[in-house]
């Protein structure tokens, strides 16, 4: 089971990292999505890191957080993180993780995410 947190209040221009945890499961092996969704919108994928048995070891991103986001993994805590920097009001939202079980695809393709955690809310504002 997959947790997100790390989420909370930041004004315009401000930080947050953000965590997927996970319990009975080893996160390494896996492609790990971060996704969001914004009021009144679709959720929207932002991110994705490949796992050591993903077919491919890419790292991608959204457009909208090119440059200001940058996902990691640290095996050794079997914890992904979600770097935020530069933040806007436009990246409110919840966000949550979700891996890829069945290492449908790399990152570069279409992971099928079949494993999704409970989401963590990221407000911008001033």
């Amino acid at each position: 089971q997959l947790q997100a947190s790390g989420g909370g209040l930041v004004q315009p221009g401000g930080s947050l990292r953000l965590s997927c945890e996970a319990s009975g499961l080893i996160l390494k092996y896996y492609a790990i999505g971060w996704f969001r969704q914004a009021p009144g919108k679709e959720r929207e994928g932002v991110s994705c890191i490949g796992g050591i048995t993903s077919s491919d070891r890419a790292i991608t991103y959204a457009d909208p957080v090119r440059g200001r986001f940058t996902i990691s993994r640290d095996n050794a805590k079997n914890t992904v993180y979600l770097q935020m920097n530069s933040l806007k009001p436009e990246d409110t939202a919840v966000y949550t993780c979700a891996a890829d079980l069945k290492n449908s695809s790399g990152c570069s393709g279409r992971p099928v995410y079949d494993s999704w955690g409970r989401g963590t809310l990221v407000t911008v504002s001033s």
